[in-house]
């Protein structure tokens, strides 16, 4: 690093981890207000996690001073709060790319830098991944160091219990660093965050443990004896300064609690623990959304958020409510009529809506934290008793309770709502966020029936009927963002019934949800080529409206169908299984996403590359119509 002029940022000559151990203690604390500034600036632009990210600046920082990275292994938990990691490993200069098409991932990617060693973006996976690591370098004979980065929220996890539980007994060395901000998304729940609160409160036992010991070696006399029989009483020195070592028992050497944000200190404690044999967990307090008022007033609403103005906080270009904010309204006057209903939701109020419902029916709303598996049983539990449970989740979180929806409510074919989020193309988190799978991974359930709507009022219906009317586990799934209110003209919601929304001869198109818009608009396309396409929302993925498919494919002798979904296995797939089964061979055309995995990126941008926009469609069934049919089929 060159030395810089005083009109000069420090961050303006960070090209690597390497610069930063090059800086004292007075320019590292220096270069973290730089980083803030600079998270501030860009992220007001792009949108992203802003929070979690202003939180982790000196932590970061210590982490890159003290361990010799990319030889050095850091494994992110979610990885949202990796945008420091991401400045200081040469990636600062396409910050401005942040969540674009071909831009910066907003979450750790090894095909992006060798200094992100694991992928990440759901929680709670750092623990087992760094074990592996730490496993797999004793077993090659290597010699590198391996920390864990975790946040207080993602240890409510059930993988991260498990992933503690065998490390404990490990006698392999690591790290694992706990970042306590008392949030995970929204404020944290349960009894671990409730011990941790204890925790916060207590005296550094790290830092006691070691004056008690300088302490005794200067007692004149027995100083050195007393010593050593403090050391042979193992662990006597933590229950008299901090009772209930929870860490220490399942195994682990815990340091803590340390002020992150104090970079010394931070410093120090990661140089001793990376000398320590085996398994160490540093205890780390830092405030979420650090250094900028409004997201330290309110970390919730800058956790992700979308651009905003960095002089009032506000978001620029608000849409109006989405079908996140719909549904929260619906649960509510739905729990005036139905005294039985409650809604779950796992660490996610505000992003599924729920918060209204969390304070106006603070006895019937339960955030189990996040713990899908746990919150999808919980409801099994809760639906024997006659109680009628909403399961709030994000369609890429749900595939986390995959087992549980099966084992424990399809099997007892019990009255189990699950309320989908973000089904279908999320856009700009990415890969380990796409809502993809969700019909594919709930289709072949026994007892499972699956709706989407194509616009609010269709979304309220559906509430209802599955609410007062369906009986069995049922699935409502719904896209991020906003969507219309009225598309079509609204009909009742009848168990697996479909709805014809145009007539035509040429061609039957059938779409489900939110890509009912879309056939909308390619079925206007071909009109205006004299081709009349008979459009249907499907409504039901599960069960199909056979009858109203039939008849019109029948008649049209040509199918598209058309799913914001993985086509293997998804919507089409059943569409497909229908036409086969009742001896349709007539020309067919799957449209939904293909069998790779979709990037980060604009979702405009996203469709088109995909051919999942009108104007790609249209040319499609061009194609599809020009074939020439065969003896029973084409």
């Amino acid at each position: 690093m060159t030395k810089k002029s005083n009109s000069e940022n420090l961050l303006d000559n960070i090209g690597s981890p390497e610069d930063i151990r090059k800086l004292t203690l007075a320019e590292l604390r220096t270069l973290a207000d730089e980083i803030r500034s600079f998270l501030i600036e860009r992220v007001s632009v792009t949108g992203g996690h802003l929070a979690s990210n202003l939180g982790v600046v000196e932590l970061t920082l210590a982490l890159h001073s003290v361990f010799n990275t990319p030889r050095d292994k850091i494994v992110w938990d979610v990885g949202h709060q990796s945008y420091v990691h991401k400045i200081l490993t040469g990636r600062k200069d396409r910050f401005g790319t942040l969540r674009q098409f071909n831009g910066l991932s907003g979450f750790p990617k090894g095909s992006e830098s060798e200094y992100d060693s694991f992928d990440t973006g759901h929680s709670s996976t750092s623990i087992s991944a760094a074990l592996g690591y730490a496993k797999a370098r004793d077993l090659l004979h290597e010699d590198y160091a391996v920390a864990a980065v975790i946040g207080d929220g993602a240890l409510t996890g059930g993988m991260a219990f498990e992933a503690l539980n065998d490390a404990g007994r490990s006698p392999n060395n690591m790290i694992i660093i706990l970042n306590d901000n008392g949030m995970s998304i929204s404020k944290n729940v349960g009894g671990f965050s409730r011990y941790l609160s204890k925790l916060r409160t207590q005296p550094i036992y790290y830092k006691a443990k070691e004056d008690f010991d300088v302490f005794l070696h200067k007692l004149p006399g027995i100083g050195k004896k007393a010593a050593k029989a403090l050391k042979r009483a193992k662990g006597t020195i933590k229950y008299i300064v901090m009772p209930g070592m929870l860490f220490e028992e399942i195994g682990l050497k815990y340091l803590g609690p340390i002020d992150g944000h104090d970079i010394g200190e931070l410093t120090k404690v990661l140089s001793n623990a990376k000398g320590m044999k085996g398994p160490v967990l540093i205890h780390v307090l830092t405030q979420k959304g650090k250094g900028y008022q409004f997201a330290e007033s309110k970390p919730q609403r800058f956790h992700g958020i979308s651009p905003f103005s960095i002089e009032t906080g506000e978001v620029k270009n608000n849409n109006g409510p989405g079908y996140s904010d719909i549904f929260g309204k619906k649960m509510m006057e739905l729990a005036s009529v139905e005294p039985k209903l409650v809604a779950i939701t796992a660490a996610m109020p505000l992003g599924t809506g729920l918060e209204k419902f969390s304070k106006m029916f603070p006895q019937r709303f339960f955030d189990v934290g996040i713990a899908e598996q746990h919150a999808v049983t919980f409801a099994a539990g809760l639906a024997k008793t006659g109680i009628v449970p909403v399961v709030a989740v994000y369609s890429t979180f749900l595939q986390r309770s995959y087992d549980q929806i099966i084992h424990d409510v399809a099997l007892q074919n019990l009255h189990v709502i699950f309320a989908i989020d973000r089904a279908g193309l999320i856009g700009d988190d990415g890969e380990t966020h796409q809502g993809l799978y969700d019909l594919s991974y709930l289709s072949h359930i026994p007892n499972m029936t699956i709706l989407a709507p194509a616009d609010y009022e269709e979304l309220n219906r559906m509430l209802e009927y599955c609410v007062l009317q369906h009986r069995g586990p049922v699935a409502v799934r719904y896209p991020r963002g906003t969507g219309k209110e009225m598309l079509t003209q609204p009909a009742a919601v009848g168990y697996g019934k479909g709805v014809r929304l145009t007539t035509g001869s040429d061609i039957t198109i059938v779409a489900v949800g939110k890509m009912v818009e879309t056939a909308l608009e390619a079925a206007e396309l071909l009109n205006k080529k004299d081709i009349r396409a008979e459009v249907i929302n499907a409504r039901f993925i599960k069960p199909l409206d056979s009858k109203l498919i039939l008849e019109s494919a029948s008649k049209t002798r040509a199918v598209a169908v058309i799913e914001d979904n993985c086509i293997k296995g998804g919507f089409g797939s059943s569409v497909l299984e229908l036409l086969n089964e009742n001896g349709l061979l007539i020309r067919t055309k799957l449209f939904g996403f293909p069998d790779t995995m979709v990037p980060h990126g604009e979702r405009d941008i996203l469709y088109k590359r995909y051919g999942l926009d009108a104007a790609s469609m249209v040319r499609e069934i061009m194609r599809l119509l020009k074939k020439r049919p065969i003896a029973g089929g084409f």
